[in-house]
């Protein structure tokens, strides 16, 4: 890979880096400042990989503020304390009032004292909305970014910089010109599409859903993995100046200019007012546009244009008397929650929704609203026919608030027995998993879940169904090909070449070609082992440990479904741990096997639901068989199964890639776990192992190499 990037690019790799980091920071701040980006998503991540690979290649010129570090490093023990280099103060709050002649009066009050304290009739003042998000301050030397911080108690606050860089539309550097020293404050947040989008999926995932996007927000910055921060949708808009050393700025106007001059992207729109009839009027439209923004807001931030004025005005102990959050009062309606009805997600969640009488809220007509899962409609004790408040979460998701009445003789809502126990799409079983609050279709067949189940079943863990992707597999079920994974086999070469991967106006063919080689998989995926099958089948709970492991215990599908062991484990293994080991011993080595798995595989296989499958694969002449089938009553062998028992860690690089090296452990009677513990074995430590290495020899693990783990297997890791 170095040397294809050498050959394309001939300059020394210290101007490369730079021309790299540079070009990245520019397309960020085109994408997400200017809102004009030049290339796309394709090119990007080519840039991307390639200062990557350089920066892998010359460790001497990692740097902090590097794009690449906007996936997230390592994760920390905890967040630093910091000294604000000024104080981080709050803003004082004038409300909107619901039972007053004038809902204005706060706002009035505050004008009034700047006109009295500055002696001027007219003043004139910036009007911006109010971001909904966590008050953050982001240190810049030397156009470099330095650190940042959180409020905290407006002197210290956390160091919050390893979370802060994965937001790609903070800069990291600046662009030449910039002050020595420039303090810039604002909020970090979630956009409402991107918090919408990602409380969907946790939905489908299960996960219990966040109630705004600021709580995520604050929950997401708090994270101690820069990793997880860096897959949550966070953004940053610029609204005040810290500490400053730089050309002077005479107003809130210059301030504004410098920020856009360095591309940090700030809070819009900023609207100028003066006297008291045109702050009202400014106030009035932010209020009126703030549903339009993309961010949450609850009101609109007043502050006195002029820093000269500013000065003279000073501060309180707590907050500047010069500035002021007008918070809008929250738009809320009453109507009837008419019926709950349950949709059923790509990857199989029961999510239930508030069919309403459709209500004028926050300039919308809402009829629906999520209710997410049973734990919430249970907390809101939700009932039919009730009379809700609803309101618009972030003012872009509807949300039901609470319950204003029950309906005469409501009962409680139970969506198992709503739905009587049956996915409302496939009718097949449904379970809820231990640790989650969703129920979950567990169907194999479900159409719901087609796309998902197509991709899961054809990847290369599963049956390896070389040209069935996520385009293909939505091509597939859209086009009405396939309803189901074993729709996939009655698929013809003619049908495939001319699926339309494309849309009616911009068709694309899959190809004969294309088509020829799905189909020679799907020829050799009825010969592919059982546990393979079985992980295709993509039960709850059953991974491809489990699935190796039942494999071993059977020989064939027929044989698992009618299998004495599983009843055995439900049975014995809940009250007897040691119970399971007997049962599995010694063939089923990696103990991964227990009541939860067996009691899925049962569930799904005596459902209507799985007695069709069954149907399916025997119409289909399809029983697949083990590869690795041990009779419970043979002698262990411990020429066979020289790993038996043990558990191993890998870390580094092999000669090998790890896949591979796991199949050869497994397939020794091992066991392959990813994190290091008092119950590891062996770490099996290649070129650059690092943490894994040091936890082992912290607790005394053995760390082997692939020389000594071809002396315990007795033959060389190939072979």
């Amino acid at each position: 890979m170095d040397d294809l990037f050498a050959a394309a690019n001939p300059m020394e790799p210290v101007e490369r880096v730079a021309f790299l980091r540079a070009e990245l920071a520019r397309h960020n701040r085109l994408y997400y400042t200017e809102a004009e980006p030049e290339i796309g998503d394709a090119e990007y991540d080519g840039l991307f990989r390639e200062l990557e690979v350089l920066e892998a290649a010359h460790p001497g010129l990692a740097d902090p503020n590097s794009p690449t570090q906007r996936v997230g490093g390592e994760a920390i023990s905890h967040f630093r304390p910091v000294e604000h280099l000024l104080p981080m103060l709050s803003i004082d709050d004038v409300f909107e009032l619901t039972d007053a002649a004038l809902p204005e009066a706060e706002l009035i009050g505050f004008y009034a004292r700047l006109q009295k304290n500055l002696g001027k009739e007219a003043v004139r003042v910036t009007v911006e909305p109010k971001i909904d998000g966590v008050a953050v301050s982001l240190v810049y030397r030397h156009g470099k970014f330095d650190y940042a911080a959180t409020r905290g108690d407006g002197t210290r606050g956390d160091d919050i910089s390893v979370n802060v860089r994965t937001i790609r539309s903070i800069p990291l550097e600046l662009p030449a010109g910039a002050p020595d020293l420039l303090e810039v404050r604002g909020e970090i947040f979630m956009p409402n599409g991107a918090f919408a989008a990602m409380n969907a999926e946790r939905d489908e995932a299960g996960l219990p859903s966040f109630a705004n996007p600021r709580n995520a927000t604050a929950g997401t910055l708090k994270q101690l993995d820069p990793k997880i921060v860096a897959r949550r949708p966070l953004a940053f808009l610029a609204h005040g100046l810290g500490a400053y050393a730089g050309p002077a700025l005479e107003s809130e106007r210059d301030f504004h200019a410098l920020l856009d001059a360095l591309g940090v992207p700030r809070n819009r729109p900023v609207l100028e007012a003066e006297g008291l009839a045109g702050l009202l009027e400014a106030v009035g439209r932010i209020g009126a546009e703030r549903h339009e923004l993309g961010f949450g807001t609850d009101g609109a931030v007043v502050k006195v244009l002029a820093r000269a004025e500013r000065e003279k005005l000073g501060f309180t102990s707590r907050a500047p008397r010069w500035a002021a959050a007008y918070k809008f009062l929250p738009e809320q309606q009453e109507t009837t929650l008419e019926a709950i009805t349950i949709q059923v997600g790509r990857t199989g969640v029961l999510t239930p929704v508030a069919e309403l009488a459709p209500v004028l809220v926050s300039g919308s007509t809402i009829s629906r609203a999520t209710l997410h899962n049973q734990e919430e409609i249970t907390r809101k004790d939700i009932r039919i026919g009730a009379r809700v408040l609803i309101e618009k979460a972030g003012d872009v998701i509807p949300a039901v608030v609470r319950v204003v009445a029950h309906a005469p003789g409501a009962e409680p809502f139970s969506l198992f027995e709503h739905v009587g126990g049956k996915c409302p799409s496939c009718h097949g079983p449904i379970a809820q998993e231990e640790g989650f609050v969703a129920w979950r279709c567990i169907n194999f067949e479900c159409p719901a879940q087609a796309v998902t189940r197509i991709r899961h079943f054809a990847a290369r863990k599963a049956l390896d169904l070389e040209g069935i992707g996520e385009t293909v597999a939505e091509a597939l079920v859209r086009r009405g090909v396939c309803r189901s994974p074993l729709d996939l086999f009655g698929l013809t070469e003619a049908g495939l070449g001319c699926l339309n991967l494309g849309s009616d106006e911009e068709p694309r063919r899959f190809g004969e070609k294309n088509a020829a080689k799905v189909l020679a998989a799907l020829a050799a995926a009825p010969n592919r082992p059982l546990h393979r099958w079985l992980f295709a089948m993509g039960i709850r709970h059953l991974g491809e440990s489990a699935a190796k492991e039942l494999s071993r215990l059977h020989r064939d599908l027929r044989e698992l479904v009618a299998s004495p062991i599983l009843p055995e484990l439900v049975r014995d293994a809940r009250a007897d741990a040691k119970r399971k080991n007997e049962l599995l011993s010694p063939y089923a080595v990696t103990g991964d096997v227990g009541p939860a798995v067996a009691e899925s595989i049962m569930t799904f296989f005596a459902s209507e639901a799985g007695e069709h499958v069954l149907a399916r694969l025997d119409a289909l002449g399809i029983n697949p068989k083990s590869d690795n089938y041990c009779p419970r009553a043979a002698t262990l062998d411990p020429a066979q199964f020289p790993l038996a028992g043990k558990t191993l860690v890998i870390t580094g690089t092999l000669s090998a890639d790890r896949d591979t090296v796991k199949e050869l452990i497994e397939s020794k009677g091992g066991k392959v776990s990813g994190s290091v513990s008092k119950n590891t074995d062996y770490v099996l430590a290649g070129a650059g192992g690092g943490s894994k290495r040091d936890k082992a020899e912290l607790l005394g693990v053995a760390v082997i190499d692939e020389a000594q783990l071809a002396e315990l297997l007795g033959a060389a890791p190939g072979g």
